[in-house]
């Protein structure tokens, strides 16, 4: 496998990694649409375990089949599929080094008590993603929650563990809890948030698009005090990016809910132009029509490749 220079560069930033770790992210870098620019585009599909199959995959019904999502990974040219063990389990053999995987380690659900603090199950195990020939393990933090410090801890434990084996570490950070609904993707939260998961040495982070809402006091008064531009959606993603070490971190962003295809090309170019790596996407592929997704997919992989 050729590795570009944009992508020798960034593998330099991993300074204590060993060659198995660097050689995965390599594989989910160099692959795809946009392999080789240092770019990344990975399809997500935790939705099922988060939502349920029927809010997740109704609206487009050959999205209950696991292959379908493999197939749709593997034609659209993204450079890594991510999912829980049981789906990732049901194509493995079949799609067997058609794509690089990310397991989904940890999962929540949405029939818990809602007063309970927002939190995950360990579900799988990192010999599960060595199993399954992984490139990387996934997992949720919740900054903000009251369990957070405990996920802080597994997944120093398990990150610890991936990186032994020679696999990457994939950290969704959604921070959530003790803040307002507008807190959670205020833009000083989701660079706080991006920034514990980079401190716990996360290969590659995952975060919501950020808001212009500023939520914590003391934030806000840094914000202003330093005059941070915050207004555009470009400027909030130069936010984040400083945030996971300037840059040296891979830092990509979340598609969110279902939204019209030009407003996903939009994000992506806003996304670019803030210095971010790319972005995860799930509801916006699997809940829309096979031949919309390529196609929209591939207008992302445009954006990123320019």
């Amino acid at each position: 496998m050729r590795v570009s220079r944009k992508v020798q560069k960034i593998l330099s930033f991993y300074e204590t990694d060993n060659p198995g770790s660097k050689a995965n992210l390599a594989r989910m870098l160099m692959n795809g649409r946009v392999g080789g620019t240092g770019k990344l585009l990975v399809l997500a599909v935790d939705q099922g375990f988060e939502h349920g199959p029927d809010r997740s995959f109704a609206s487009y019904p050959a999205a209950y089949d696991p292959h379908y999502l493999y197939k749709l990974a593997i034609n659209a040219g993204m450079s890594a599929y991510a999912g829980p063990l049981g789906w990732l389990e049901a194509g493995a053999d079949t799609y067997c080094g058609q794509v690089p995987l990310i397991l989904k380690i940890n999962s929540a659900n949405s029939l818990l008590n809602k007063d309970l603090a927002p939190d995950q199950a360990i579900t799988a195990s990192v010999d599960d993603a060595l199993r399954l020939g992984c490139s990387a393990i996934g997992f949720t933090i919740y900054p903000g929650s009251d369990a957070s410090l405990d996920q802080f801890e597994e997944l120093s434990d398990l990150a610890a563990q991936a990186k032994a084996a020679g696999l990457a570490v994939v950290v969704w950070s959604y921070p959530r809890g003790n803040l307002s609904k507008d807190g959670e993707r205020a833009v000083d939260i989701v660079s706080y948030g991006a920034h514990m998961a980079a401190l716990l040495g996360a290969h590659i982070i995952k975060v919501k698009l950020p808001t212009e809402h500023l939520e914590h006091p003391e934030n806000k008064k840094a914000f202003e005090a330093n005059k941070i531009p915050i207004k555009t959606l470009e400027d909030r993603v130069k936010v984040i990016v400083r945030g996971c070490f300037n840059g040296r971190r891979i830092v990509i962003f979340s598609g969110l809910e279902m939204k019209n295809a030009n407003e996903v090309v939009s994000d992506a170019k806003a996304i670019s132009k803030g210095g971010g790596f790319g972005s995860i996407i799930g509801r916006n592929c699997f809940q829309r029509p096979y031949e919309e997704a390529l196609t929209m997919l591939k207008e992302v992989a445009t954006v990123y490749r320019d």
